[in-house]
């Protein structure tokens, strides 16, 4: 089935590693196809999700200036609608982007422009998540959320994230940022439990309170932790060939999302980062169909959760919801 047709709503996407090929040979034509699939595309297997985050350098280097912001904004909504991707939710941590002198206003307001010229090109609806880091500092942190707080309600900021190796750091100097984020009402998301285990997830749950966990998927390791999702209606944005680079798992059959989904916890499905995991959506939801026997209305149902979790107003949630409803059925 070519999955590309069916439209799909993504909620787990990072700007700065979903650069094409044909993007970063514009911005440095120094770069070969092959120089780029050894040094920004991850091996089928890394050691860990710190190896696998190396190659996301190769991408923000790339991203200093607002040209390069706008190139690399508008190549991922050019592949964001080959994909059939009518919404998708970009994330991005805008302080990566300050090394050539833009402020990190500066940074957020050139990804906007972007996203502003894209909107008449392409199909495709995004919005931005802005994001912090588990290793910034906690200054670092409060002042990514106050940039989403100058920025939110204002067209395409809906929330905020923090990202990063949660094996080596815990939440608690961004405890400050957090706090200002749900202060102000801001929806919010965190990754947890893809390369730490459960204990991740509960300090995350516990400590933050998120209604969304980015990945999360080895909350499969603890019952109880399964049922407090289930309970609390906590969801999961799941990026399948993703976690098997990143080591979690040895093949897709043996990923945990299928049992999760079963079980009732709620989930959906994303690519992460096209560039260090070159696969689209639809290619996913291919390898979803190989590996589990999914089918459209198993894709459908992931396509429904992630609307009804989308940091969107719910008139949009309605004309979206009829749009995947008429085409999956």
């Amino acid at each position: 089935m070519n999955y590309a047709l069916l439209p799909k709503i993504e909620l787990h996407l990072h700007l700065d590693c979903s650069l094409s090929y044909s993007v970063v040979h514009t911005l440095d034509p120094s770069v070969s196809l092959a120089q780029y699939q050894q040094e920004f595309v991850a091996p089928s297997v890394c050691t860990d999700l710190r190896d696998y985050l190396t190659r996301a350098v190769k991408g923000f280097s790339l991203m200093q200036t607002p040209r390069q912001l706008r190139l690399v904004t508008l190549d991922l909504l050019a592949q964001l609608d080959a994909d059939g991707v009518v919404y998708a939710e970009i994330r991005f941590a805008p302080l990566l982007h300050t090394q050539q002198g833009l402020a990190a206003r500066q940074v957020v307001e050139a990804v906007q422009e972007a996203l502003q010229e894209g909107a008449t090109m392409y199909k495709v609806i995004p919005r931005l998540i802005l994001c912090t880091l588990r290793h910034f500092t906690e200054e670092q942190s409060l002042e990514t959320a106050q940039l989403t707080q100058f920025f939110f309600g204002k067209g395409w900021v809906v929330g905020f994230d923090m990202a990063g190796d949660e094996a080596g750091y815990s939440v608690q100097k961004h405890k400050k940022a957090f706090a200002l984020i749900k202060d102000q009402g801001i929806p919010f998301t965190v990754h947890a439990g893809e390369a730490a285990g459960p204990e991740s997830m509960w300090e995350v749950l516990n400590e933050l309170g998120p209604t969304r966990i980015g990945h999360g998927v080895r909350s499969i390791e603890d019952p109880k932790l399964v049922h407090y999702l289930i309970e609390k209606k906590i969801h999961l944005e799941v990026c399948p060939t993703s976690n098997l680079q990143t080591n979690i798992f040895s093949s897709m059959g043996q990923h945990s999302l299928a049992a999760l989904q079963r079980q009732g916890v709620s989930l959906s499905i994303s690519t992460d980062a096209r560039m260090i995991t070159p696969v689209t959506l639809s290619s996913e939801y291919g390898q979803l169909s190989t590996a589990f026997g999914w089918g459209t209305a198993e894709f459908l149902a992931c396509n429904i959760e992630a609307l009804h979790y989308a940091f969107i107003d719910d008139d949009r949630k309605i004309s979206l919801k009829q749009m995947l409803l008429a085409a999956y059925r």
